[in-house]
């Protein structure tokens, strides 16, 4: 499937026709209002065309998130930039990569460049636009997306596009869109630390192109209901369909729960279009507990199973790959704050990372926010697996751990 500039051109003209939100309307994330965060909103109003609002996550409360409200439409925007150095090259033996966007052994890197334009009343249509230039893009754009720009490693897309159209307490959303497991983001300003972590990248679907219903029960309790085309995949390789349930349930501030899963058709290994295929499940639970101001935990759990699936061993047959991450993150004051991240993963038969191994993490990030539109981050990262399991920068030689250490920088408009 191709995204076309007509398309685009379609959809700006069909928000055009939706009524003018209102100064009470709020914004919704790029997940539909499904994430499993707490947040806090605050609102200034600079004229009577332009609100603007700033939205904090408390585990990265040193860096608001601002969108402007002009004539209607919602706005938002950051670049991300890095300096990454790993210690080995990005790769397994198997050749599969070993990290999700800090792929850069030695360099800079325009991780991501993001525009976020929205319409999304509180009841009637509405739809979103997500634009996304860099390295993080030509790694996350859908399986049968061609880029809008392709230069080298850099590319540009359209990550999210999808029409919603909202009643009273039940939202449709049509389209691409961002999946819902995980305590992280492909959006860095939603994370405490600067990589993302095992779940994120070898775990969970990012991208999904289909139908999706959130039902708010009350201001605690939302129900979702969703069919899709699969992981990350725009045209359906599989010919099945995917479902999507979940469940988020935030008690009071200081709590929030996620509980969802995927079970649908997929080829016997990503990225494919013919092949044995089988059906691949994902059970995913987030909890978050914001224990003060200053300490919020998070805890993520991932099983994942596939039948008809590719091993390490080359054959064909069912395939479990599962894992667990836990975060700590703590604000000293408007300025410093520092994050810490563990994670065991068991890829036991090899689907995920091409090696059957026991792959461990952990991640230390220290965040210095000058201002409240910029963020420095520096990020120290040890991995472990119970085999040799890395590729050295000399293509031969290989290795069962790896250091990496990170500079980024983070800017909101």
């Amino acid at each position: 499937m191709r995204i076309k500039g007509k398309k685009i051109a379609l959809l700006i003209s069909l928000f055009s026709l939706f009524p003018n939100l209102s100064q009470a309307d709020t914004f919704a994330d790029s997940s539909s209002n499904v994430s499993n965060k707490n947040q806090e909103t605050t609102q200034a109003t600079t004229s009577c065309l332009l609100d603007v609002t700033s939205t904090t996550t408390p585990s990265v409360g040193n860096l608001p998130v601002r969108t402007y409200h002009i004539c209607g439409f919602d706005f938002s925007s950051h670049v991300d930039t890095s300096y990454n150095h790993l210690s080995r090259s990005d790769l397994f033996v198997s050749g599969v990569p070993d990290r999700v966007f800090d792929v850069d052994q030695n360099g800079f890197t325009l991780q991501q460049a993001e525009l976020l334009v929205a319409r999304q009343p509180k009841t009637g249509f509405g739809g979103v636009l997500d634009f996304v230039v860099g390295r993080d893009s030509a790694l996350m754009v859908p399986y049968g997306v061609k880029p809008l720009v392709d230069s080298q490693q850099i590319e540009g897309a359209l990550l999210q596009s999808y029409l919603q159209y909202a009643f009273t307490s039940l939202t449709v959303i049509a389209g691409n869109f961002n999946s819902l497991p995980g305590a992280e983001f492909f959006d860095p300003t939603q994370d405490m630390n600067f990589s993302r972590g095992i779940l994120y990248g070898y775990a969970e679907p990012n991208s999904l192109l289909g139908v999706r219903g959130t039902y708010t029960v009350n201001e605690q309790l939302s129900l979702v209901a969703g069919l899709n085309n699969g992981w990350g995949n725009v045209r359906d390789y599989s010919r099945r369909k995917t479902i999507e349930l979940a469940m988020t349930y935030n008690p009071s501030p200081k709590y929030s729960f996620l509980l969802d899963g995927y079970s649908g058709g997929e080829r016997y290994t990503s990225q494919v279009a013919t092949g044995p295929m089988g059906i691949r499940t994902l059970i995913d639970f987030v909890a978050t507990y914001n224990a003060t101001e200053k300490l919020t935990l998070a805890a993520n759990y991932d099983h994942d199973t596939q039948t008809k699936a590719l091993n390490a061993l080359g054959g064909i047959g069912s395939v479990t790959w599962q894992g667990i991450a836990g975060y700590i993150g703590y604000k000293f004051n408007d300025i410093w704050r520092t994050a810490l991240r563990g994670e065991i993963f068991n890829d036991q038969n090899g689907f995920a990372t091409g090696v059957r191994q026991n792959w461990k993490e952990i991640t230390v990030t220290v965040g210095y926010a000058p201002t409240k539109h910029l963020e420095l981050r520096c990020e120290a990262r040890h991995d472990f697996s119970n085999v040799n399991a890395y590729l050295d920068t000399n293509g031969v030689s290989t290795s069962n751990n790896q250091q990496s250490v990170a500079l980024e920088l983070l800017y909101v408009v």
